[in-house]
C-alpha cells in the first residue's frame, strides 16, 4: 500500500522516511480510515486514502487499493480542508477563552472519530478513524508520530512534499 500520495522515487531520503513513518503508523494502528498531514497553510503534504490501513489490517491484498503515487486524490484533499478549518476553529476559541496552545482536538460522530493534533511547526496530524476504534492506541500512537514528524518536518521537507503531493 503506497499510503501517501507522493512520488516516491523521485524524493529525497527525508522525504521517504516521512513516508515511512506515515506508512508505519497506519499500518500499526487498528481502526484508522484515512489520515492526513497538513501544513500550517492548510495544504496537504502526505496523506492516505480511505480504508488503505483497514485493508492491510485486514489482510486484504493492499495492491487494489486506490494509491495514485503522485496525485492527491479528492478525499485527502477533503480531509485536509477539514483538518485546516477544525484546527483553525479550535485555535481561535483557544484564543478567546485564553486556553493556550491547542495540542489536540477530537469530534466523536456516529460512525467516527476525527481526531487532530497539532505539530511543532504548526503543521497538523488529522487522524479519520472507526468509531469503535481504541482512542488510547490512536492518541498514543499519534503523539508517537508528532513527536518523530517535528524533529524531521523540516521547510525544505514540507516545500517538497508539497510539490510531490502537487499542492502549491
Amino acid at each position: 500500500m503506497n499510503a501517501v500520495g507522493t512520488k516516491t522515487g523521485a524524493l529525497s531520503h527525508e522525504a521517504r522516511s516521512f513516508q515511512w513513518l506515515l506508512q508505519n503508523f497506519i499500518e500499526e494502528v487498528r481502526g484508522i480510515h484515512s489520515v492526513a498531514v497538513v501544513s500550517s497553510d492548510g495544504l496537504l503534504l502526505l496523506g492516505s486514502e480511505p480504508d488503505e490501513g483497514s485493508a492491510a489490517q485486514a489482510g486484504q491484498n493492499t495492491a487494489e487499493a486506490p494509491a495514485h503515487p503522485g496525485l492527491a486524490g479528492q478525499s485527502r484533499l477533503d480531509l485536509a480542508a477539514v483538518v485546516s478549518g477544525l484546527a483553525s476553529l479550535t485555535v481561535g476559541a483557544a484564543r478567546l477563552m485564553d486556553g493556550g496552545r491547542v495540542r489536540q482536538t477530537t469530534v466523536a460522530m456516529a460512525d467516527g472519530v476525527l481526531v487532530v493534533m497539532s505539530i511543532s511547526d504548526g503543521s497538523l496530524l488529522g487522524v479519520h478513524a472507526a468509531a469503535d476504534c481504541d482512542m488510547s492506541i490512536i492518541a498514543y500512537h499519534m503523539a508517537l508520530f508528532v513527536g518523530r514528524a517535528g524533529h524531521v518536518l523540516t521547510p525544505a521537507l514540507r516545500s517538497e512534499l508539497r510539490q510531490a503531493t502537487g499542492s502549491r
